[in-house]
C-alpha cells in the first residue's frame, strides 16, 4: 500500500513538473496566449499594464546585462544580490549547480568567464512577479584553469521578484551545436 502511494505521489510530482516545464518553455518561445497573466489581478491588457510591463521588461533587460557583465567581472557583490538563495543553474554539461557552488566557483576562479555577450535580442515575458528571458549569447569561459571554451547557448532564465526585488532563480543554458564544442 505504501508503495502505491509513493508511486501515486511520484506520477503526481513527475506531472506538475513536465507542466511547469511545458509553461514556461511555451512562455518563452512567445505563445502569448496560452500565457496571458493578469497583471495586478486584473483581467485586462490596457495600456497601464502594458506600459508597465514594458517598463518591467526593460527593467529586467538591463539587470540581466548588469549580472553577465557581473559574472565576467567577478563582481561578487552584484553576482550575490542578483542570485537568489535558492538558485540553480543547468549548464551545456547538464550537472545542476546550486547557487552555493557557482557563487563558489566564481569566488574562487574555478569558472573565469571572459566574455558572456547576448547575441540577439533579450526577448521577456512578465507574469506578474516571475519574468523568463530568452536569448542567445557567446560565451568565452576557462573553468578551473584548465578548459578554455568559446561556445554559442541559448539561455532560459527564470526571474522572481522577492521583496521588491527581481532576482534569478533557475538559468538553464543550451549549447548550439552540441557539448564541448568541436574546433
Amino acid at each position: 500500500m505504501g508503495s502505491l502511494n509513493h508511486t501515486a505521489r511520484t506520477r503526481t510530482r513527475f506531472r506538475m513538473v513536465h507542466f511547469a516545464m511545458g509553461f514556461v518553455l511555451v512562455c518563452a518561445l512567445g505563445f502569448t496566449e496560452a500565457c496571458s497573466v493578469s497583471q495586478a489581478g486584473t483581467a485586462g491588457s490596457g495600456p497601464d499594464t502594458t506600459r508597465e510591463a514594458a517598463a518591467t521588461a526593460s527593467t529586467l533587460q538591463q539587470l540581466e546585462r548588469q549580472r553577465l557583465a557581473a559574472l565576467v567581472d567577478a563582481d561578487m557583490a552584484v553576482i550575490e544580490r542578483l542570485h537568489a538563495e535558492d538558485f540553480e543553474l543547468v549548464p551545456p554539461p547538464g550537472v545542476v549547480l546550486t547557487r552555493a557552488e557557482y557563487v563558489d566557483l566564481l569566488r574562487t576562479g574555478g569558472l573565469d568567464y571572459e566574455a558572456f555577450d547576448p547575441i540577439s535580442d533579450i526577448e521577456v515575458r512578465v507574469h506578474e512577479l516571475a519574468a523568463t528571458l530568452w536569448y542567445s549569447s557567446e560565451i568565452d569561459v576557462v573553468n578551473a584553469g584548465q578548459n578554455h571554451l568559446v561556445h554559442e547557448a541559448w539561455l532560459l532564465v527564470l526571474y522572481e521578484k522577492r521583496a521588491g526585488q527581481w532576482q534569478v532563480v533557475r538559468e538553464q543554458a543550451t549549447a548550439v551545436g552540441g557539448f564541448p564544442p568541436t574546433g
